[in-house]
């Protein structure tokens, strides 16, 4: 007999809307992306930080306020802008009021980055104290909030404070776990505030940013390899452009509308690229390919556009077309600027045009030396996709689907079959592919790319992350290098960190690479199994669980079952990210580690020997 199905009624009483503060609790990231307790520079509290300071920025840009105050203690952040300060009126609907704002009027804020009306209420209804003031022409009003709902607010009174607005808040530790602002991700974006807007003062517990050069400090600050040329710096209305070559493989660029950073590029990042690749190829007459014009570039462009379109509602990739309402595609704005700025630069500095030449002619020339090993890599690589030896694919890409699964998907890089084995059967098959090395991958320091195309690992990891004409074509936005940690464990690691340094840095640059850490002891008794990645925390679960509790010691990923595998790649999965800095000197960093200098090495080894006991 057929079981029958319950019937689930649908009537009038199950549609209902849902208040401002309560869509946005329920949905957070819908408004500001993924959440996270604050290791990821993309980390929720981040993005408030930023909708927070966006309209200061906005302010300034307006031509109001030099300074802007940025305090972050015990997770409190205030924000203090010397601007016009919102009008006291409206304080209470800019702070609570869904699609209310003065940025609407493109008369009041042409080109700015919070067109929606909704940046600032997201850090209402997401934080468990919310409070807003403004000071305006000698009065002032403020009001507080408690996860959205007005708690108090005070009239408007005299005030001596010069004008601006302040903005405090505290986010809720019920929506970002265990959060924890930290300097490394702070830093960097403040630091691109004052690069973007050249005269800009920011002050973060007291600490001083400003930049008189622009786009040339931002690169500045970035680079990792010297520069080949002095950078070239070209400014016009509503466009700033800095370009350079360095001798590393890849590109490298950084992109931003009205001041936003667009992790992910857009329009304007490709046309950027093309009309740079198109002036070159033109100035010195040559059928040059774009991939050697662009090879070992590092560039940077900003653009202010009326009404600008984002993807997303966290504005990292730009989807306009035009560059306003009445205005040129963004393209053609791009373009026209590009051949004609370009152009002239290169015409009157002929010193960098002769260094570009040359290094264009090198690429070129490596390029066509591996002409012949490239073709049969690829149809090697091709075949051995096809066959599925080596990656299993998630079904993101096996249905080629886009948007938010595409940002979730991620590639586990493993080392022998039962590691691998277990993370494929415990692995999300929606958004978790696994590739699995052969072996002890080769040392590429000091070769050249013809080694990414004869060596069979790394020509089948190319393929499978997709990323031979570059990163805009990666296929994952995480890609996780799962090793045990012994010593053959971090060996592989390294020797994987090292060819991506070599060959693809901007896929570290722009933070896609990261370590997966796994526990290191399993602490249980008959009711409760803890997990413990360190030393201290498997004291605490000793303690925890006493008395004599059973500890185990996982040696390598194939002693961990799949069972219990799905705990450490599923929501907590604790990811380390590889990260570069200005002070990383890749070069000298590669050469130490990687290099030919056993002796060195070896010596900072001994003195930085530290023994630790073996426990069972």
């Amino acid at each position: 007999m057929e079981e029958k199905l319950q019937e689930v009624t649908y009537t009038e009483d199950n549609i209902r809307t849902l208040d401002w503060k309560e869509h946005i609790r329920r949905r957070p990231g819908m408004y500001i992306g993924k959440l996270g307790d604050g290791s990821h520079s993309d980390d929720g509290i981040y993005v408030l930080l930023k909708e927070a300071m966006d309209n200061s920025i906005d302010e300034y840009m307006m031509g109001y306020g030099k300074t802007i105050e940025v305090v972050i203690q015990e997770g409190k952040v205030t924000v203090r802008d010397h601007g016009r300060g919102i009008p006291l009126g409206k304080l209470v609907d800019v702070a609570s009021k869904m699609n209310t704002g003065g940025k609407y009027d493109s008369k009041a804020f042409k080109k700015s980055v919070g067109l929606n009306g909704v940046g600032i209420k997201a850090v209402n209804a997401l934080s468990t104290y919310f409070r807003v003031a403004s000071f305006r022409d000698g009065e002032m009003k403020s009001a507080e909030f408690a996860q959205g709902e007005m708690t108090s607010e005070t009239p408007i009174t005299k005030t001596e404070e010069p004008n601006g607005t302040l903005t405090e808040f505290i986010p809720d530790s019920s929506i970002f776990k265990d959060y924890e602002y930290l300097k490394e991700h702070i830093e960097p974006l403040l630091k691109n505030y004052v690069f973007l807007n050249s005269g800009l003062t920011i002050l973060l517990n007291g600490k001083r940013f400003h930049s008189r050069h622009g786009l040339v400090d931002l690169l500045n600050e970035n680079m990792t390899t010297d520069p080949l040329y002095p950078i070239i710096h070209l400014k016009g209305d509503d466009i700033e452009m800095v370009l350079t070559h360095s001798n590393q493989y890849g590109e490298e660029y950084y992109s931003f509308v009205n001041g936003q950073h667009t992790t992910q590029g857009g329009t304007h990042l490709s046309a950027f690229r093309e009309a740079v690749s198109r002036t070159i190829k033109e100035y010195y007459a040559k059928n040059f390919d774009y991939a050697d014009i662009r090879s070992g570039m590092i560039g940077a462009i900003s653009i202010k556009v009326e009404e600008p379109v984002f993807e997303s509602q966290t504005k990292t990739k730009l989807g306009s077309k035009d560059m306003g309402p009445d205005g040129p595609s963004v393209s053609k704005f791009i373009g026209d600027f590009v051949k004609k700025e370009l152009d002239n630069f290169l015409h009157i500095n002929h010193d960098t045009s002769e260094i570009m030449l040359q290094k264009i002619q090198e690429s070129e020339k490596e390029r066509k030396a591996i002409a012949g090993v490239t073709k049969l890599a690829r149809e090697r690589a091709k075949k051995a996709n096809l066959h599925n030896r080596k990656l299993r694919d998630c079904r993101v890409h096996l249905n080629d689907t886009k948007g938010k699964d595409q940002e979730e998907s991620s590639i586990f890089i493993t080392e022998g079959d039962s590691a691998s084995g277990s993370i494929t059967k415990s692995r999300s098959v929606n958004t978790q592919a696994v590739f699995s090395l052969r072996g002890k991958p080769l040392n590429t320091y000091g070769l050249t790319k013809k080694v990414v195309y004869e060596n069979e690992e790394f020509n089948l990891l190319q393929a499978a992350l997709n990323i031979e004409d570059g990163i805009e074509g990666l296929r994952y936005n995480k890609v996780i290098v799962a090793t045990d940690a012994d010593v053959d464990g971090m060996h592989i690691r390294l020797l994987l960190i090292t060819f991506f340094l070599q060959f693809f840095p901007d896929l570290i640059k722009k933070g896609h690479v990261y370590i997966l850490q796994t526990p290191l002891f399993r602490v249980r008794n008959k009711k409760k199994t803890l997990y413990c990645y360190t030393e201290e925390e498997r004291l605490n679960a000793i303690k925890e669980l006493s008395p004599n509790p059973e500890i185990t010691r996982f040696k390598g990923l194939g002693e961990i079952s799949p069972d219990e595998f799905k705990h450490f790649i599923g929501e907590d999965m604790r990811l380390e990210q590889v990260s570069l800095r200005k002070n990383d000197l890749v070069k000298e960093l590669l050469e130490f580690y990687m290099g030919k200098n056993t002796m060195d090495r070896q010596n900072f080894i001994i003195d930085n020997l530290v023994i630790e006991e073996d426990i069972a």
